[in-house]
Parts: structure tokens; sequence; C-alpha cells
């Protein structure tokens, strides 16, 4: 089957950084959907992509792509992929699925047909009526987009958002992978500080950490594709071994802060299994205590949104009061993700820039306010890629 052809699925609004992310780790060539990243690549690309990506969902190779506007059409599509040639007999075969502006729009009979179709085509190999299942998971995608059904194999199980490190989280917590997201949009440099004043169970604070220290964001976890008999184990452990040789010893200024006394226990903690613990230091303040001398600083934060109309007025005067703090610090950048339309009405000054993202369902802004470039270093000193 190699090479094939592979998709990072993410968030809308994030296509680029991911695109920027395969780049890094040796992707040139990609073409871009909404909330879609296509590739090509070996099983060594499969699990690079899985264990190095911060801001993707999940990385699926794409099996096959017919028209399918009924029934049948489905069911031959599908039966037509030789999936004796990827699915071993006691391979779990999980179908998950979606329709969108089709005529065969009941995702539940989709998948129904999905799942007959692909064992009909096992029994071509291994002559038996019943599959255990009892085997690695292969969880195949049935996508049909204006009667256009697309079949994809998901290699990484749960998210990529899924880390490892989070064992607690606050009410209402950032996924990991637009974290990540939002410390590559401002382009802070592990060489200025970074502060998060409302840092919740940590997260924006530990990815940022990550970055700056070059630690593989899948390092600790299992992926699906990693019981994949077709994929040796070596080729794995040789790339997780290659994770440890590119760690970088870094000392980052990082700030993080919540006035929850739980959520800050619990963002200590996550630092902790991350093992980025001596990389933030966390405190337990309010805003309102929130002050620096350190100049061309950059914070990012994910602030209260004020979703339940009872809190509304008290977003409001949060961030009446964020402007009036963050306004005192002139030389530094920060960057805002809120739902909240008015928000800039409320902080007091109008954002250099926003840009349109999803922390989940919820539609947000991220509010960008650029500040000046740090002065040019001298010659032989460390440069930065500031905004």
């Amino acid at each position: 089957m190699s090479p094939f052809d592979i998709t990072a699925t993410c968030a809308f609004g994030i296509e680029a950084v991911v695109v920027d992310e395969l780049r890094k780790i040796g992707f040139d060539k990609t073409s871009v959907e909404n909330g879609r990243v296509n590739f090509q690549g070996d099983y060594i690309s499969i699990i690079k992509s899985n264990l190095w990506l911060r801001c993707a969902d999940r990385i699926y190779i794409k099996i096959a792509e017919f028209r399918a506007a009924d029934w049948d059409e489905l069911f031959d599509g599908t039966k037509a992929v030789r999936w004796e040639d990827i699915i071993p007999g006691n391979g779990m075969m999980h179908v998950v699925g979606r329709s969108v502006k089709s005529k065969l729009h009941s995702v539940p009979d989709c998948q129904s047909i999905v799942k007959k179709a692909v064992v009909e085509g096992m029994k071509r190999k291994y002559r038996q009526e019943r599959f255990t299942e009892d085997g690695p998971v292969y969880k195949i995608e049935i996508s049909i987009l204006n009667d256009i059904a697309t079949l994809s194999l998901d290699t990484s199980g749960n998210g990529l958002n899924r880390r490892g490190y989070r064992s607690q989280q606050g009410e209402a917590p950032l996924k990991e992978t637009l974290a990540a997201a939002l410390v590559y949009l401002s382009r802070w440099r592990p060489d200025r500080m970074l502060a998060d004043p409302f840092c919740g169970s940590g997260t924006i604070p530990i990815e940022a950490a990550m970055i700056a220290a070059n630690i593989a964001p899948g390092f600790k976890r299992s992926f699906a594709a990693e019981s994949w008999p077709e994929i040796p184990a070596e080729l794995w452990r040789m790339c997780r071994e290659e994770t440890l040789d590119l760690v970088i010893k870094v000392k980052p200024e990082i700030y993080a802060a919540d006035i929850n006394k739980d959520v800050y226990r619990y963002a200590v903690k996550n630092a902790e299994n991350a093992g980025v613990s001596d990389m933030v230091l966390f405190q337990k303040k309010p805003l309102s205590e929130f002050s620096t001398r350190m100049e061309y600083g950059c914070i990012i934060c994910n602030p209260p949104y004020g979703e339940r109309l009872s809190e509304q007025r008290e977003v409001e005067n949060l961030y009446r009061e964020m402007g009036k703090i963050f306004g005192k610090l002139e030389t530094w950048s920060y960057f805002i993700l809120t739902a909240l339309d008015d928000f800039e009405k409320f902080f007091g000054k109008k954002a250099t820039k926003n840009r349109k993202l999803y922390n989940g369902k919820i539609k947000t802004h991220l509010y960008q306010y650029f500040g000046p470039l740090p002065p040019r270093k001298k010659s032989g000193e460390h440069s930065s890629d500031n905004v």
C-alpha cells in the first residue's frame, strides 16, 4: 500500500499551522482542505506525524474514494477494497461515519453497510463466516460528501490532544492541540517571557514548555497503528528513541497563575506528568496581582467566556480589568482567545488583528495585540524570531 495518502485532521482555522509542523518534520508537499492537511508517506511518516504533530487531531490513511449515491454503490465500492490485505483475521473492524449533503444521509445505515462490505471482503481470504474481532483495532471512517464516499483508516486511536500528561482538569479545559496552536500563532520564542494569568489546568504554559524543549507531544502515549502487525515494532521503537535524542535542555521563563486553588493544583501535577515542572512557575494569584518588570514578553491566555447569562456581567468586568493591566505592559504582545463578540469594547483597545478559531464546537476569536520587536541582538548572540 505504500506510499500512502495521509490526512492530518485539525480544527478549522489552524490548517496553516499544521502545514508548518509537517514541513518541520520533513513533509514539504501538502494540500489543504477545511480542517484537513493531506500529504504522502510511508510507515515512518505515519509514526512521525503521530508522535510529533502538536496541533492535528488525528492521522488517517486514505483507502478509497468513489461515488455512492445509493446503497449498492456504497456496498460495492467498499467491498472492492482488498480489506483482507489490510486487516488481519482477528482484527476488530470498528466503523464510524458522517454524511454531508448526500443522498445517503443516515449515518448508522452507512456504517452498517460498510461493515457488511468489509466482512464480505475479508471472507475472500479467510474463508469463514464469522470473525472473532479480538485483535488490533482498525477504525474505518466512512465520510460521504456530495455523494462522494471516502474510506479512511484512523492510525491514531484516541485524539492527538490526549498527550497523557493531563490527569486532572478544570470545568472547561482547552484542548492541548489548540493550546499548542495558540503558542505557534504568537510566534513566541524561549528567550522571551511567556505569561498566562488564567492558566486553568496549565495547558498553554505546559504546551509552550514542551515546544521550547522540543519534547514530542506523543512520546508518552500509544496509537492505534502501534498494534498493527504490518508496521514493525522496531520502527516505533526507533522513532521513539529519536524523540529523546532531539530534546533540548532549555530554561525558559514561563509564568502561569490562576485564582482557583483546585485547578492550580491540577496545573502543577500536569506539568510534573509532562516533565516540564522545572520550566514553569505556577502561582495561585488573581489577575489583579499580575505585574512584571520584564520587557518584550508575551501573554497567551484563554480567559472565561461568560457563556451563561448570569456570568456575563462578571466577565465583562474581568475584560475591563485585563485591558487596564495589560495596557501597562507597553512592550509586550498579548494573544487572547474568547467567544465574547464585544471583547474589544470591554478590553478598551482594538486588536492588531483577530483570527476565527473553534474551541471544540464554540466559535471563538484570537485577538492579537502585537507589541514592539525586542532590540536586535548583538553579533554572536542568539537571535529571536518574534512578533
